[in-house]
């Protein structure tokens, strides 16, 4: 139990105290009320004695009473009725609450902190009211009147003839069996007469003269001179006077309704007095019995309502009496009372208490313990079997008539007054009441036997009671506290008796004696047992006592206190004590919250929502409603929409309390505000018909980090080509979409006129749904001029400012059942300044479903339609975005910061010019290689002109829009639709096999050879474009020569014409997804020509190999391919026929067909006066039908100049770069040339295609790269074989230096030779048996430096296999030749071979050996001629 003011061994005496009556005539009752005060409510404050007081005990010994205390009380004839008590009680423990700001207990169990209020003043206060309103009963005596105080005014006429009647009306109500109420001790109660003397308005003399005659008649002791109102009325206020009332009058106000009177009235108990009670009569009926006034009335805690007034009632009378009662009441709150008593007055009082208990109570009480206990004692020398005639003797013919079994029977008998039984219980109460608790229990305990033996159960029950409290009290507790009697007691009580308000303070008693001995199980268990349903009050606080039972333990049981708390909480609530079940249920949530309790947390902040707002604390009951929500809840689907429903209602209530308050926070939808995303710009166009936008940014798109980093880098390459080569410092790259990964740490710039989208992810974690509505961005804005300098201040969006910025407003946003959706809203900014995005601002509400939920009403103000909204509140959340954790200092690193994240604060710029582009005609599927013609769509949708227009791409070999000698595009598409992509010339009579030849540089098709990315310049007329307008330019697409599907990443960099300080430049993303399929797969190899003869008789012509092969698996409906062209491109070679011409002119290849070409290459030729041919490239054309495709145009030849850059590119990552340490690179480089050859071929192709059962004639190039002479080159790059796995060296490898050294393949390259003689020869060998053949031997030097060139003709085959297949012959003549020739020269050698029989012989048998001529050392090999040239010689 809770800790209380008073120890018990307080409580108990201060609750069983010697009642007195009071009757006091209508002048005596006038005076008081002069004070609003009756006469019993004057002395109350008072009635404690300030000192020890003294008796003797029947043995003559001293016993000394402390702190004695009197109750004195109105005579009221009727018993207080059960539904005016309960009422009563009610009030009592409504107005009782926890004080303000009361420092409540910490305790600390376990790992709980609970802040626990350790008093419970509002229990203490209902059982002082209950113990004191307790009516009085026949079975115990302790609250019968034992005295009598009659007062009258000295002012009245006759005072004694007034204390006479007074006097008879005492003994009338006493004696008449009309009056069953009140109970008196002793028929000779003690009367004790007391003069009331007003000071200031009586005469004192007389007054004097009174008081004497009334010692005359009634004795020193029995009367006394009262002499109050000191004070006249009108002089109340001048002095402030202490006012002891207030405590003992606010605690009950019904108790004394009669203060309220301002006359006296009267009631006597009638024949009909049942059915008053009944009836429930008034309060205050006024009646006159033999024309008497005096001031018993009906008890005042009966019901306070008003029924029909009683026959023999004057009907206006009553209703005046009943009115005024009413309207006192109302005045009785600002009313001082004691207003006419000074503190002398309270001196007298207090003296009047005194000299009234000393002199006549006590020698009263003492008189009387003597007289019963004579009694008892002559009863004690009486044996067992004359008990029955002592029985009789003592209570006359009385004697219940009931035999033993009846008596088991039933709940116990009646005793009559006299009974001997009740004179020990007598004796016992007055001992009790004057503290002698020895005497008290061994009267009790004796008495308790005999009720037993006569099985009177109330009497023995009650005896049992005081028995145990007896022993408790008696002083140096010589036996321990029988807690069995307790038991036996309130069972009997409860169960036998059906009397649950004595068994109430039984366990009151009980469970406070326990709890002082630290018996704190025990007490709970006490408590709980008399819980039940008879009374909700009585239960609620039992069971909030059990629980700080259950804290206050030597080990505290947390769950057990919060669950009764929930149940005490519970049944105040079925009290209707609001506040007090708010409290329980606070207190208990200390336990559960955050413990996972999740349905009983549900419960307990749902009740404590509710009580809240019963209690109309809003806030606390929106916080409670509002904890339920935000809480991954378990409850079910039906639960939740009815906590939603409650929550919405009661925060409408708040919000009506205060509509031009802030905004409140809702709590639902969850928002993720991390995975907020921001977007910048307008959304991109659906495609239309052929015309598809460009992909560009949009927030459907996923980030990806890696794409992200190719935009940065193609953005950073376009930006360093547009400022010349530099990056500026001030450069940033530009970010349209802003989310979580992106870097935040900067302003974001906006831009005027273009909308500002912001994805806001919401989550619904309830299983109903959520609608919100009027859903839109809350926003600050300020604005700024064209300088930078603040306008006017800043400006909140809670109205809406729409010259500033226009705010999109989505009308209904619904979020199914625990559905993650996300929200995309606008904002239109038309003035340049900071804008601060906060967060959002909807209505919250809910599909409104069924009407009831779990019996939980809807409550009032909900309309119920199926699938209409039921209740919505205006509200808002903010997005708080917390930025990355910077980790780069050791400070940062040692502790936990975060950076900003500025992604809802952008800058809103000045106006820039915005491009959109529309691809017309674009393809989704190529074939590789496959050429085809599109067009672009230039749009500038601004009002400022846009200039500086690129394209960069990571594959600039995919498009082309065609280089400066690209002829003027057509106006539109349409009318180029089924004409070729490339420009055609029609040969009339073509020549065939022969090369037409024509000459492009590079720098005509917007491309060199460099490595680095290009950003290629668009087309643009006068290089802008205006507000409005619209260009449309052809682009020239190529297949990727890989299968597959290709993303090729376009980024359009465009500048304004004005310059920006904050913005310089924009750009605009596309991807294109392209799927190509297999076409052609080209190889080719090139390799000297052993022909030395030339048109111009110089050597150096080379044969080119070009094998095709139709890789196609007819996927795409591709029947054949023609060979068209073939084409070379070179600076230095030239192709000049075809060698195996074929009759018929297109070569086709089917499916898997393979094709083989072979061409002769020669020199270009330099025009008199021409160019460097480093600058210009050859192109010669080899057609195969009568169309020309010139390949030096576009875009064939941009094509070709493009892959030739990314080729280069390859080449030049691939290739090794060593650093030149030894003087003989530049010989090596120059034998190295010799092999090179740089000849590019292109065939160009023709296929047909069935497509919906159309042909379609499908055109493409593929391009050859021959860099060496003899090594096969591809179309495209081969797949390599994984290598083999090797084992692990655990070694270190030696440190090889690269040799400088060329190959042998390269030096084989430095001197052609050739041999020249006749096939065959006819020589008669009978005639000469030596046969001499002449063979010229041609040396040509292929490299551009001397060479110093040794023939020997010394060298034998020495494998077997070549003498084999040949015979054996000689050289004859000199048999070394040393010669040095120039660069490009050719030497001829006369040599001699001489052949012995007939048969066939190879002649490639001479060594040559060559080095260069300015060098010392020498790199030599044998020069062998890639054929073996055989002779036949034959007999004639």
């Amino acid at each position: 139990m809770a800790q209380c003011v008073q120890s018990v061994q307080e409580l108990i005496p201060d609750s069983f105290v010697p009642c007195v009556a009071a009757l006091c005539s209508d002048e005596a009752e006038r005076l008081t009320r002069l004070n609003h005060l009756s006469f019993s409510e004057l002395l109350r404050p008072f009635s404690r004695l300030t000192s020890e007081v003294h008796m003797r005990d029947p043995n003559n010994q001293l016993h000394i009473i402390k702190n004695l205390k009197i109750a004195v009380s109105n005579i009221v004839t009727q018993p207080p009725q059960p539904g005016a008590i309960g009422k009563l009680l009610n009030d009592v423990v409504s107005g009782s609450q926890p004080a303000e700001g009361l420092v409540a207990n910490v305790i600390t169990a376990g790992d709980y902190d609970l802040n626990i209020s350790a008093t419970t003043p509002w229990f203490e206060s209902y059982r002082e009211t209950f113990l004191q309103s307790m009516p009085a009963s026949d079975h115990e005596f302790l609250n019968h009147y034992l005295a009598c105080m009659l007062v009258a005014s000295s002012g009245e006429a006759e005072p004694m003839e007034q204390f006479s009647k007074l006097s008879q009306e005492q003994h009338r109500i006493q004696h008449n069996n009309d009056y069953s109420y009140p109970k008196w001790f002793i028929p000779n109660t003690l009367k004790y007469y007391v003069l009331l003397h007003d000071v200031t308005s009586g005469d004192e003399q007389r007054a004097e003269s009174i008081y004497e005659e009334m010692k005359q008649k009634y004795g020193t002791q029995g009367c006394y001179l009262l002499k109050i109102n000191s004070r006249a009325p009108n002089r109340a206020s001048d002095e402030q006077i202490p006012d002891p009332w207030s405590q003992y009058l606010q605690k009950n106000s019904i108790q004394n309704q009669e203060s309220y009177e301002d006359g006296p009235c009267t009631m006597t108990s009638s024949k009909n007095s049942d059915s008053n009670l009944l009836s429930l009569d008034g309060l205050d009926n006024e009646v006159k019995v033999d024309g008497l006034p005096n001031n018993f009335r009906i008890h005042p805690l009966q019901i306070d309502q008003c029924g029909d007034p009683p026959n023999n009632t004057d009907g206006s009378d009553y209703a005046k009496s009943a009115s005024s009662v009413h309207e006192t009441k109302k005045a009785s709150a600002g009313v001082i009372r004691g207003a006419c008593l000074t503190l002398t007055d309270h001196d007298r009082i207090r003296q009047f208490i005194q000299e009234f208990t000393f002199r006549g109570l006590l020698p009263h009480i003492e008189k009387t313990i003597r007289q019963l206990n004579d009694q008892l004692i002559s009863r004690k020398g009486l044996s067992r079997s004359l008990f029955s005639a002592t029985k009789k003797w003592f209570s006359g013919s009385k004697v219940p008539e009931k035999s033993i079994n009846e008596l088991k029977n039933t709940s116990g008998l009646l005793y009559p007054p006299e009974a001997p039984e009740l004179q020990i219980r007598k004796m016992a109460d007055l001992c009790f009441l004057v503290q002698h608790y020895d005497l008290a229990y061994s009267c009790y305990h004796t008495a308790k036997k005999d009720f037993l033996n006569d099985q009177a159960m109330l009497y023995a029950a009650g005896a049992l009671e005081m028995a145990a409290v007896s022993a408790f009290l008696q002083p140096g507790a010589p036996r321990p506290y029988p807690a069995h009697y307790m038991d036996t007691a309130i069972q009997t009580y409860r169960d036998i008796c059906k009397n649950m308000v004595l068994a109430e303070r039984c366990v009151l008693l009980s469970a406070e004696i326990l709890k002082s001995q630290s018996k704190y199980s025990e007490a709970a268990a006490l408590l709980i047992r008399l819980t039940s349903e008879d009374s909700d009050l009585r239960s609620a606080l039992l069971l909030e006592q059990a629980a700080h039972c259950f804290i206050n333990m030597k080990s505290p049981m947390v769950r057990k206190y919060a669950f009764h708390m929930i149940l005490a909480g519970h049944r105040f609530s079925k009290a209707g004590q609001k506040k007090h079940a708010l409290r329980c249920y606070c207190q208990a949530m200390q336990v559960y919250k955050g413990k996972g309790w999740s349905l009983a947390e549900d419960h307990i902040n749902f009740t404590i929502g509710r009580q809240s707002y019963t209690l109309r604390q809003l806030d606390n009951a929106v916080s409670a409603f509002r904890h339920i929500l935000i809480n991954e809840s378990k409850q079910s689907a039906a639960q939740q929409g009815a906590f939603l429903r409650e929550y919405l209602y009661v925060y409408k209530n708040v919000n009506q309390l205060s509509p031009d308050g802030p905004l409140p926070q809702l709590p639902l939808p969850y928002i993720n505000s991390s995975a907020t995303r921001v977007f910048f710009g307008h959304d991109r166009r659906p495609a239309d018909g052929e015309k598809q936008a460009a992909t560009h940014v949009s927030l459907d798109q996923e980030y990806d980090s890696e794409s992200s980093q190719q935009w940065r880098e193609l953005e950073e390459h376009v930006v360093a080509v547009a400022n010349k080569g530099v990056i500026p410092s001030s450069f940033y790259p530009t970010q349209y979409c802003l989310n979580s990964y992106s870097d935040n740490s900067r302003f974001p710039l906006a831009v005027v006129e273009e909308p500002i989208t912001v994805e806001v992810a919401f989550r619904n974690p309830l299983k109903v749904p959520l609608l919100l509505s009027d859903l839109s961005l809350l926003w600050k804005f300020q604005p700024k001029d064209a300088s930078g300098k603040d306008i006017e201040k800043v400006k909140e969006r809670v109205t809406g400012e729409p010259e500033m910025i226009g705010t999109e407003v989505i009308s209904e946003f619904l979020i199914n059942s625990e559905e993650s959706k996300v929200a995309r809203l606008k904002l239109f900014p038309h003035h340049i300044g900071e804008l601060h995005i906060l967060g959002v601002v909807y209505n919250l509400g809910t599909i409104q479903g069924s009407v009831t939920v779990d019996g939980i009403g809807a409550l009032p103000g909900c309309h119920t339609g199926k699938h209409s909204l039921s209740m919505s509140v205006r509200g808002r959340q903010d997005l708080e975005i917390q930025g990355p954790r910077l980790n780069n200092t050791k400070e940062e690193k040692t502790s936990v910061k975060y950076g900003p994240d500025r992604r809802l604060d952008p800058i809103v710029t000045e106006e820039m010019p915005l491009l959109e582009v529309f691809f017309i005609h674009f393809p989704t599927g190529l074939l590789c290689g496959e050429i085809r013609k599109a067009y672009v769509e230039f749009v500038n949708v601004s009002k400022c002109p846009l200039t500086g227009l690129k394209v960069v791409s990571k594959r600039p070999e995919f498009f082309t829009f065609g280089g400066n000698t690209a002829a003027l595009t057509p106006l539109s598409p349409s009318t180029s639709e089924n004409c070729s992509a490339y420009k055609t010339v029609v040969t009339a009579s073509p020549s065939l096999g022969t090369a037409l030849v024509s000459t492009a540089s590079s720098m005509d098709f917007g491309t060199g050879t460099g490595q680095q990315l290009e950003a290629i310049p668009v087309p643009l007329p006068d290089s802008v474009l205006l507000p409005g307008a619209s260009i449309q330019l052809p682009m020239w697409l190529r297949g990727p020569d890989e299968e597959g599907v290709h993303e090729i990443n376009f980024l359009f960099y465009y500048e304004s014409v004005k310059k920006q300080p904050k913005k310089r430049h924009r750009i605009l993303r596309h991807t294109a997804v392209i799927c190509t399929s297999r076409s052609l797969n080209v190889r080719a190899t090139v390799c000297r020509s052993n022909s030395l003869e030339d048109e111009e008789g110089r050597g150096g012509n080379m044969l080119v190999f070009v094998d095709v092969e139709n890789t196609n698996t007819s996927e795409a409906g591709v029947k054949e391919f023609h060979m068209v062209q073939v084409s070379s491109s070179s600076k230095h070679w030239q192709l000049h026929k075809s060698v195996n011409i074929s009759e018929n002119k297109d070569a086709k290849l089917a499916s898997r067909e393979k094709g083989k070409f072979c061409f002769k290459a020669v020199r270009c030729k330099l025009k008199e006066g021409g160019i460097q041919p480093s600058e210009k490239y050859t192109f010669a054309d080899i057609i195969f039908g009568n169309e020309q495709i010139i390949s030096s145009a576009s875009p064939c030849a941009d094509f070709f100049y493009r892959s030739l850059s990314s080729e280069l590119k390859k080449t030049q990552d691939q290739l090794p770069t060593y650093p030149e340490k030894h003087a003989t690179e530049g010989a090596v480089r120059l034998i190295e040339k010799c092999s090179e050859v740089d000849l590019s071929i292109i065939i160009l192709w023709k296929a047909y295609v069935v497509e919906d059962n159309k042909q379609l004639i499908l055109e493409g190039q593929h391009h050859v790269v021959l860099r060496t002479i003899g090594k096969e080159a591809f179309s495209h790059s081969q797949k390599q074989e994984p290598p083999e796995m090797e084992l692990l060296k655990f070694f270190r490898p030696e440190n090889t230096t690269v040799s400088t050294r060329p190959s042998v393949e390269q030096l084989s390259n430095l001197i052609k030779t050739s041999l020249h003689y006749p096939e065959s020869y006819n020589h008669p060998f009978h005639q000469k048996s030596l046969c001499l053949v002449p063979v010229t031997l041609l040396l040509s030097n292929c490299s551009k430096a001397d060479v110093d060139v040794i023939v020997d003709l010394r060298h034998k085959t020495t494998s077997p296999e070549a003498l084999e297949t040949h015979g054996s012959f000689t050289w004859l003549g000199q048999t070394q030749y040393k010669l040095q020739l120039k660069s490009q020269e050719t030497h001829s050698l006369q040599l001699k071979a001489c052949f012995v029989h007939t048969g066939v012989y190879n002649l490639g048998t001479p060594r040559v050996f060559a080095k260069l001529a300015d060098h010392v050392t020498v790199f030599e090999t044998s020069q062998q001629s890639s054929m073996p040239a055989l002779i036949i010689i034959s007999d004639a």
